[in-house]
């Protein structure tokens, strides 16, 4: 008979062990703690499961619930099991002693008391260490146990299991970060080396005891921090490097590459992706022959791999972010949690990976197969979702088989088990009969009437969806992202750039260029609006000059030019051009008072330049059908001078009128400062300069 499985959860409350299929009813002879509990583990083999209490830490029986041992660790916030289970680690927050020192507070210790003849508290402590971070704090062993390493500034330092006061051996490699042991029965490490001062980052693989050169190596830039994951035999080693900031621009959260190495040297290879985006999950398979991977914008597409990073198999494009084989490796669950439905995917590898069903299990944070391979794990945990929180086991074949709500769920996992103590068998059939808590809730769930779809605006109902509104395992257009990160500038659809269009107005071609006069330099497509905008103006002014330097109209180097009256009907000031008027506050003099500036100008007849009498037939002696010779007009362009005396004017008035603008403020109630103030006062010594150059209100 098939060794029953069990899960265990802990919450606000306390701690729950629970017997699954098919009794799924709490472990007899396990007594549920309460209070403050801050971690539970199982143990690699699941032999044991520990919990932390502040005051302890307390060891189980997983099989029958009875407690093994107590451990004299106060405020222990993270635990941990070596692959045997014959040593338990503890870490708790850093701190110093009387003295100053930091204290050891990661700590290791023997499950099973060593003798009776040592101290109460010193009885099982193998090893201490001062572990400030708590990342990546817990000791990594070998499979056998037989040595264990922890990573320090620049080296790797490797311990013999029962002797952790001494160090055995070390790796020394320069600005090591990161590594991981292998779980085969070859003792091998993999390191990684962040990039450095212009040198690429780099992944070395060494044998254990042998670290006087790497047997695998890989070296590649983009990568900030990675993510190292051997497979079970320890052969093939998986490296996802990711950059903290995608410098292409494509991705708001970094750049993503797979890497592949053989454990021996004989294959390094980079993994080709065919779809651009982002990698979201990588696992192996329980047979170390295959990988999956989940990469690409949304809809996402799933690959699998095999040692040869070869593609085996595509799965139909969807949004998923997660793939998990079932221990036994002959299903594979591809699904979307997080942001995403959480829609679950079962397929049956052995069967040409055909789709066996659909799980909805929407609002799941956690999701693991079972040991038995026949059941799926999912639950909504704190603080990712603070209602809703609960425990759902389903069978494979898609159906609820369990359900069970809880207050504040903060961790829930299966008791770790060999697939040896649960034959390989069908698991379809025949179906397995539901728990009576899944009855219940499949009784509270309401089937929609109707499925619900996207809100439609109602002049496109009844319409067909353009391609464009279209996720791209719907039949719509694939995303690709052209580099920018601002909104509206890819090529799906979506982000599409839109012309300026007036409404109700004729639509313009796209390669019209007539309002500009010439085509687009490249690279104006990258432009912002404000720049585009700002260009087109440049180049309408440089071709407007040049057709004014071909009629004549230039400017010469005096300042003046000339003007070629082409309908002497015309007054001689309209035949000024527009683009030569100056603001009166910019450089012409304005004698009025302040208040009346602001007012429409009257043109004074007497500063008008006098029209020039046109010839006459009889004058010059031609006939009347002749050409009338067009008379020459000098106007003084802005940038012409005047006397020094109407300089020093126009610059006496300009400060006339700010002195008017302080008093608007200050008898408006604003305070002024002393600058300000002092301005104000050198109002009368101005209008005597002024009178002095003749100058009168």
């Amino acid at each position: 008979m098939a060794v029953p499985t069990q899960f265990a959860y802990r919450t606000l409350k306390g701690i729950g062990v629970i017997e699954a299929a098919p009794v799924y009813d709490s472990l007899r002879g396990f007594e549920r703690p309460d209070g403050n509990l801050r971690c539970c583990v199982y143990s690699p083999c699941g032999r044991y499961f520990a919990w932390a209490s502040p005051e302890r830490v307390t060891v189980v029986d997983a099989s029958i619930g009875h407690v093994i041992t107590t451990l004299p660790a106060q405020n222990v916030y993270e635990l941990g099991f070596s692959p045997l289970g014959t040593f338990i680690i503890t870490w708790q927050r850093p701190s110093k002693d009387d003295n100053g020192d930091a204290v050891k507070n990661l700590k290791v210790w023997r499950v099973v008391e060593g003798g009776p003849d040592l101290g109460e508290d010193e009885h099982n402590i193998v090893g201490r260490f001062v572990q400030k971070s708590q990342t990546g704090w817990n000791l990594q062993y070998t499979y056998d146990e037989q040595y264990c390493a922890r990573v320090v500034t620049n080296e790797v330092q490797f311990y013999q299991s029962g002797d952790l006061a001494t160090v055995w051996n070390k790796l020394r490699v320069e600005g090591v970060t990161e590594f991981a042991v292998s779980p085969g029965e070859n003792h091998s490490i993999a390191v990684f080396i962040p990039e450095r001062k212009g040198q690429p980052a780099a992944v070395k693989v060494f044998n254990v005891p042998n670290f006087e050169a790497p047997v695998s190596q890989k070296n590649f830039f983009k990568g900030d921090k990675v993510q190292l994951k051997w497979n079970d035999q320890g052969t093939s080693l998986i490296v996802l490097a990711q950059t903290e900031v995608d410098k292409s621009g494509k991705s708001y959260y970094g750049e993503t590459t797979l890497y592949l190495l053989s454990a021996n040297g004989g294959f390094d290879s980079r993994i080709d992706l065919d779809k651009d985006g982002p990698i979201h999950d990588v696992t192996w398979s329980p047979n170390s022959k295959e990988f999956g991977v989940v990469y690409g914008y949304m809809p996402a597409k799933t690959t699998i791999f095999n040692t040869k990073a070869n593609a085996t198999h595509d799965f139909a494009l969807g949004p998923r972010n997660t793939i998990l084989f079932s221990p036994h490796g002959n299903f594979v669950l591809v699904a979307g949690f997080g942001n995403l439905a959480g829609q679950m995917d079962i397929y049956d590898m052995e069967n040409d990976y055909q789709k066996i069903c659909t799980i909805e299990a929407s609002n799941a944070s956690v999701c693991e197969w079972s040991p038995d391979g026949k059941h799926i794990l999912t639950a909504t945990t704190s603080p990712r979702l603070r209602v809703d929180n609960g425990v759902r086991i389903w069978h494979v074949g898609g159906g609820l088989m369990y359900n069970e709500e809880l207050q504040e769920l903060y961790h829930v996992t299966w008791r770790p088990q060999s697939p040896k103590s649960h034959p390989l068998e069908n698991p379809l059939h025949p179906m397995p009969t539901p728990h009576a808590s899944a009855l219940a809730y499949l009784g509270t769930v309401k089937t929609p009437s109707k499925p619900a779809g996207a809100y439609r605006p109602p002049g496109a109902r009844g319409t067909l969806t353009p391609l464009a509104f279209k996720r791209e395992d719907e039949g719509g257009a694939a995303y690709v992202s052209n580099g920018s990160l601002s909104l509206g500038l890819g090529v799906n659809g979506f982000g599409k750039p839109r012309k300026r269009e007036i409404p109700g107005a004729a639509a313009m071609a796209e390669d019209n260029q007539a309002t500009t006069g010439a085509a687009p330099a490249e690279g104006d497509e990258y432009l912002s609006k404000a720049a585009a905008k700002n260009k087109k103006k440049r180049e309408a002014r440089k071709a407007k000059d040049a057709a004014d330097k071909a009629t004549g109209l230039a400017p010469t180097a005096d300042g003046v030019s000339s003007v070629t009256a082409i309908n002497p009907s015309r007054s001689p000031e309209r035949r000024v051009p527009k683009g030569h008027e100056r603001n009166r506050s910019r450089g012409q003099l304005d004698a009025r008072p302040r208040s009346q500036q602001g007012k429409k100008e009257q043109r004074q007849p007497e500063r008008q330049p006098q029209r020039p009498p046109l010839p006459t037939s009889a004058a010059n002696g031609t006939s009347a059908k002749a050409p009338q010779e067009a008379p020459e007009l000098s106007v003084t362009s802005p940038g012409g001078g005047g006397t020094p005396q109407d300089k020093k004017t126009r610059a006496l008035l300009k400060k006339l009128r700010a002195i008017d603008d302080l008093k608007m403020r200050r008898a408006g109630g604003e305070k002024l400062e002393g600058t300000q103030i002092k301005k104000m006062d050198t109002e009368d010594e101005i209008r005597r300069e002024l009178e002095g150059l003749g100058w009168n209100d």
